[in-house]
């Protein structure tokens, strides 16, 4: 296995993880959880490959995941913000909803192929840079590009900017944003459909540029849930989600080059240990994220942490404590 290769590879594959987290730190900044992520990528992704297999242009198969995703994170906007109902069994409705849409509407899919998908890109003489050069800068998506502006651009908005002022408020405290004159309903509502757009983007380039095609319910593969767990993990700081999110990316591919346990002990032709290496293996991304959720849920470690102190919690203006 080429370290160059497998980190390059994971840079493009950490990518997906990057869009969808970004996304959700906007979300949770606005005091909103969103567990809804898988499904919204998954109609970003179903979305997008669809409307290149029906009109060979990959740029409008990107408005048109991006499109997806968002539309799907207000139904989830309504339910929490205005009937403020639990954003939890909210967000687990809309998982279901969004698989069961792209179920249908990914029907006779996986047949097609795409006649034209989104570019690659090198980036000429920094490309030729030792090791930085041929992971970061070499033979990439456009989207990878994309997501190296996205990440210092949404820390950009959410620490030096009025506006990312007025989000963390809303996140942090919103009667006081509220007694400012922050309108926290409609800010609310613009981060979760902010979000749903990121998730969307991270599955239609699931399908338009890193993994291209469409594999049902394997195409976005349980993604959206290390993406929340990365949230957790970056402690709502979008550069800390694009350095889990590569190494994420990374820690596929290497799995997806691990052969079985003849790499490491030396055994040849263990059909059986070959399998049961490579199944826990598969599992230990998700082990993971569960560890960072359960401990992160607990009270003193979210504000340990810094998580938003709003987080979950409807707000109910003239409501004391809201």
């Amino acid at each position: 296995m080429d370290f160059v290769t497998i980190m390059a590879a994971g840079v493009a594959t950490g990518t997906i993880y990057l869009f969808a987290a970004v996304g959700e730190i906007f979300a949770e900044r606005s005091g909103v959880l969103n567990l809804g992520v898988t499904g919204m990528m998954l109609m970003g992704a179903v979305g997008g490959f669809a409307t290149v297999v029906a009109t060979g242009d990959p740029w409008l198969g990107l408005l048109v995941g991006m499109a997806a995703g968002g539309l799907l994170s207000l139904l989830h906007a309504v339910v929490t913000i205005h009937f403020q109902a639990d954003q939890v069994v909210s967000g687990l409705a809309l998982t279901f909803v969004g698989t069961g849409l792209a179920r249908v509407l990914g029907e006779g899919l996986s047949k097609a192929g795409a006649t034209s998908l989104l570019p690659k890109l090198t980036v000429p003489i920094l490309s030729d840079i030792p090791i930085v050069g041929p992971i970061f800068l070499r033979d990439q998506s456009v989207l990878v590009y994309a997501g190296y502006l996205l990440v210092p651009a949404a820390w950009y908005w959410i620490h030096r900017t009025r506006p990312g002022l007025n989000l963390r408020a809303v996140g942090e405290y919103p009667a006081a944003a509220d007694a400012m004159g922050v309108n926290v309903y409609r800010l609310r509502y613009l981060y979760v459909f902010m979000g749903g757009l990121l998730s969307g983007l991270a599955g239609a380039a699931i399908t338009l540029a890193i993994q291209p095609g469409w594999f049902g319910d394997l195409t976005v593969g349980g993604r959206g849930w290390i993406a929340i767990g990365l949230v957790i993990f970056a402690q709502w700081d979008p550069l800390r989600a694009a350095v889990g999110g590569y190494l994420f990316g990374a820690i596929d591919r290497f799995l997806l080059d691990v052969q079985g346990p003849e790499n490491f002990f030396g055994i040849r032709n263990p059909v059986y240990y070959d399998h049961t290496l490579t199944f826990f293996l598969g599992m230990l991304p998700f082990v993971l994220v569960i560890v960072v959720l359960v401990v992160g849920s607990r009270e003193a470690v979210r504000k340990r942490i810094g998580a938003p102190a709003a987080l979950g919690v409807p707000y109910i203006r003239g409501e004391r404590g809201a």
